[in-house]
């Protein structure tokens, strides 16, 4: 055994940061230290009754247990098209224009193994979701980090983009609204996106998780005229629906970018439980009244929480950000985020994510997630208020 060894690409990445600190946070709950967690954005509240009845009623069915289509359930390609209609206002296929995925991770998967050869470039923003990174290298990619920057709202710097060699870039990346920053959707960043692309015969990709989450208007890549000629949007039951266990994500094109998306996807998974897909396009027609009551007042209660927290630490942040994170940027006196974050878990038994795992740029922050109960964001505040 000793002369085995592991592929060349398992040296190219390290273990998901949180599968390592949540293992150490076990560990100390298990000796009795009692640790909150305000690192992950997994939602702690349920998904719609409708939904979760759904699910329920089909697994009843004895001919529910089999095999699904992977290009998934008519019924949740449909719904998955009415809600890019009701929502964003955009026009999808159902048929050919949507794909449904196992999650936006499993999607990242997929679309680059279509897009992608061993050794051509991949345009990931920095400070970015790791997975972008992480799968690229994997895959075999090369990773070109492009700025977001606080000064420019976390925007592409579309004049920095020019300047760079885009000669093998085959796939950009892109994020809004922006995890981990918060920075909104802008319909101006949307239509420079799409001209890029265009120009350049790059691919971009935005996923687009969390443009339900005290976002006061969604908005769609899609949305911009030619935009699915040449870009691809992922979208995710995880976040707005609070489904984040049930892995069911999408993503919409143009008929052949779709195709090819599925050829991969095709010979990698056999499709999701049917009860899952129609519980899912169950959720899909959640009302307006169900999310703006079950999510966005939550979470506005939450922020305000979260805000203190800031407060206390003497982080800067931009009151206006959005999604289900706060991010801020922490006091010159420590040496870097980590320095922070750890004297919080270690002191305060507070577990918050420090920003360097999402690239340089996000060295000097932090970020708090709202996926947790009010008085439970309120004793982390006590806490924290009592060693700083």
């Amino acid at each position: 055994m000793s002369n085995i060894k592991p592929a060349d690409r398992v040296s190219a990445v390290q273990e998901y940061y949180f599968s390592k600190k949540l293992k150490q946070v076990a560990e100390m709950n298990a000796e009795g230290k009692d640790i909150i967690s305000l690192a992950i954005g997994s939602p702690d509240m349920p998904p719609s009754q409708q939904t979760i009845e759904t699910l329920c009623e089909v697994a009843k069915r004895p001919d529910a247990h089999g095999y699904q289509p992977t290009m998934g359930t008519p019924e949740l390609r449909n719904a998955m098209a009415e809600f890019y209609k009701r929502w964003y206002g955009v026009t999808l296929n159902p048929k050919t224009e949507i794909q449904p995925l196992i999650g936006s991770k499993e999607g990242i998967l997929h679309v680059t193994l279509a897009f992608v050869n061993p050794g051509e470039e991949v345009l990931v923003p920095n400070p970015g979701y790791p997975t972008y990174t992480s799968l690229s290298k994997i895959l075999g990619a090369k990773v070109v980090n492009y700025d977001l920057m606080e000064n420019n709202g976390w925007q592409p710097d579309f004049d920095a983009l020019e300047r760079m060699d885009l000669s093998r870039v085959k796939l950009m990346w892109t994020n809004y609204p922006n995890m981990p920053t918060g920075g909104a959707a802008r319909m101006e960043t949307y239509e420079r996106l799409v001209a890029f692309a265009k120009k350049h015969n790059i691919v971009v990709v935005n996923d687009n998780p969390y443009s339900f989450i005290l976002n006061d208007k969604p908005l769609s890549l899609l949305q911009v005229e030619g935009a699915k000629d040449c870009c691809i949007e992922f979208n995710s039951m995880s976040k707005a629906h609070n489904m984040p266990g049930w892995r069911v994500g999408l993503c919409a094109s143009n008929e052949e970018f779709i195709r090819w998306i599925l050829k991969i996807k095709s010979n990698i998974d056999s499709g999701t439980f049917r009860g899952i897909q129609l519980a899912a396009a169950q959720a899909l027609k959640n009302s307006e009244e169900w999310h703006h009551e079950a999510n966005i007042e939550t979470y506005r209660r939450r922020r305000v929480v979260a805000e203190k927290i800031m407060q206390i630490l003497d982080c800067k942040y931009d009151d206006s950000q959005v999604g289900m994170f706060l991010w801020g940027k922490i006091p010159e006196h420590y040496k870097n985020a980590e320095e922070l974050t750890e004297k919080l878990l270690h002191e305060a038994r507070v577990f918050i994510t420090p920003g360097f795992i999402f690239g340089s740029n996000g060295e000097r922050y932090i970020r708090i997630s709202l996926c947790a109960k009010e008085e439970k964001i309120q004793l982390a505040l006590e806490r924290i208020k009592k060693v700083i």
